[in-house]
């Protein structure tokens, strides 16, 4: 009976697999003879080589690159700062630091432009006020701009695995340090952050991974890099094919960064070895006052008003000057459709995920490890390819077989869109239940299957009450992340099911920001949420 209902599980979990694994091997098949390709893609592509492809290249290795040395810098600054000094706020920071990752990073491009522009209010007061003509500020709709942008948007995530590596791993070395007589400058440089090196590399991988995959900032600005290349390929060119070759090489590039994210995990595990709780919390920070302490405040404090603080207040202006702007019946059809695609996916994605992870532990063979890995492989995928993975067959199936009704439940309905979201975010719901599974002791499982407890029993009599949490946490996370998806909702969404993000980006290109402000600041308010999670974590851990 065992073995049966084992067997069970893996077939069921070998149909998930492949559903969410088919769009990326989609877009791999877009480059075999007689499958996907075509003369005229070929041509395209080649002329893309000849002409556009470059620059794409450049652009997004630049972009890619220099948003990953600004993350880096600020995000191990500030997590220097809060980590090994003890000044006034200090605490207050530490959750702070944390609060720009709920701004998406479109949100903060739309709020800045509305702001910084030629005509916004920065410029024409100062034209007003000192007499002055013509452009006062550099453009902000620049790959300088969009570096800005990404950097005080994404360098949390260096400043969480840093801050970590430094206060877990590295503060019973500094006091080791601190006792032989190496000042503090030569403790940072030689202790500190050699240990929060691979931390760092882990935080700079993820913050590259969405730079590569955004599309809201990219295009919005009008910076030509491989996302919208992909777009324009399919929508203005019409090659559906030559789009997929260009999501290929789009994917090859974010594979390469993943590689590099987990090689840096691996070598956070081998720092974390040997590395005790009790030893770090006798390590103390230096006291700091005065300027010093005042340098603390800005160095912590101008990443949160940059990345937080000013883009909420950008958008409150135009909704302070005039409420008239906002049609709130039809924000609540957004919000409302918005809310339908999160809860759905979010429901989805968790049944998955627990059926993943119980059979993770029910059955340690190397087939069932194959088989959730490919499952938690769509993370990595930036959504343009997802997109382009989906819609690249029913193409094919519309020109094998028009009489099936496959492309139009994919197009016309919501099946698609969440099909789409189901790819990209069922590895952070089975994240999180697995995070859950490792606080359930196995002696449970012995327990429950010497009293005759079957499978299906023990999942929901025994590990489901103590998975509730977690499940809710992932459910949680799934849900902001749909709210706040750009690309994929873009081109699947059914007619008239515009959501909260699609209409942001629109009423923005349209230079409609003051329209634009409340779908952009309600998702802001959504984002807070799993940040406030994360901050109760932090706090709870330290007690």
């Amino acid at each position: 009976m065992q073995n049966l209902a084992r067997i069970r599980r893996q077939c069921l979990l070998l149909v998930i697999a492949f559903a969410l694994v088919l769009p990326v091997v989609t877009v791999f098949s877009a480059w075999l003879p007689g499958i996907g390709n075509d003369a005229d893609a070929f041509a395209i592509v080649r002329e893309m080589f000849a002409t556009v492809l470059p620059g794409y290249l450049q652009t997004t290795i630049a972009l890619g690159l220099m948003v990953a040395v600004g993350a880096a810098l600020v995000g191990t600054v500030c997590a220097a700062v809060v980590t090994l000094f003890d000044f006034r706020g200090r605490k207050t920071f530490e959750w702070l630091l944390l609060l720009p990752l709920a701004m998406p990073a479109y949100v903060t491009a739309y709020a800045y432009t509305d702001f910084l522009q030629f005509s916004g209010p920065l410029q024409s007061g100062l034209r007003a006020s000192f007499g002055l003509e013509g452009r006062l500020l550099p453009e902000i709709r620049s790959l300088g701009g969009a570096v800005l942008v990404f950097v005080v948007a994404l360098y949390p995530y260096v400043y969480l695995l840093a801050r970590t590596a430094l206060s877990e791993r590295a503060a019973h070395l500094m006091e080791a340090a601190r006792l032989l007589g190496a000042p503090m400058g030569r403790r940072i440089r030689t202790v500190a952050l050699p240990m929060a090196r691979p931390a760092v590399v882990a935080g700079v991988a993820l913050v590259v991974m969405e730079t590569l995959a955004d599309f809201g900032v990219v295009s919005y600005f009008g910076i030509q890099t491989f996302t919208t290349g992909i777009y324009k390929a399919w929508l203005s060119m019409e090659n559906r094919t030559a789009a997929a070759q260009l999501a290929t090489m789009l994917l090859v590039l974010v594979l390469v960064v993943l590689q590099l994210e987990l090689r840096a995990q691996r070598r956070m595990r081998f720092v974390t070895s040997g590395v005790g709780r009790a030893s770090s919390a006798e390590a103390q920070p230096q006291k700091l006052t005065g300027m010093r302490s005042a340098l603390a405040w800005l160095l912590c404090g101008l990443p949160v008003l940059l990345g937080f603080v000013a883009p909420v207040l950008f958008m409150l202006r135009p909704l302070a000057a005039d409420w008239s702007v906002i049609p709130f019946d039809r924000f609540l059809q957004w919000a409302g459709n918005s809310i339908r695609f999160g809860a759905i996916t979010a429901v989805l994605a968790v049944a998955i995920a627990l059926l993943a992870a119980f059979s993770a532990r029910r059955s340690r063979d190397w087939f069932t490890r194959a088989l959730v890995a490919l499952i938690s492989l769509g993370y990595a995928v930036p959504g343009a390819v997802i997109v382009v993975g989906l819609l690249l067959p029913v193409g094919w199936v519309q020109q094998w077989a028009p009489q099936w009704g496959f492309p139009a439940w994919i197009t016309a309905t919501a099946a698609g869109i969440v099909w789409a979201y189901l790819v990209r975010f069922t590895a952070i719901a089975l994240q999180s239940l697995q995070s859950g599974y490792t606080r359930i002791p196995n002696s449970l499982d012995e327990s429950a299957r010497m009293l005759g407890t079957s499978s299906l029993g023990l999942l929901t009599r025994v590990h489901w009450p103590l998975l509730r949490r977690s499940a809710f946490t992932a459910a949680l996370l799934v849900f902001v992340d749909v709210m706040k998806e750009l690309p994929a909702t873009m081109v699947l969404r059914p007619f008239n099911s515009d959501t909260l993000a699609v209409v942001a980006y629109q009423l923005a290109r349209d230079e409609r920001l003051g329209e634009a402000a409340l779908p952009s600041l309600a998702l802001v308010l959504v984002g807070l949420v799993p940040v406030v999670l994360l901050i109760r974590t932090i706090r709870t851990g330290k007690r």
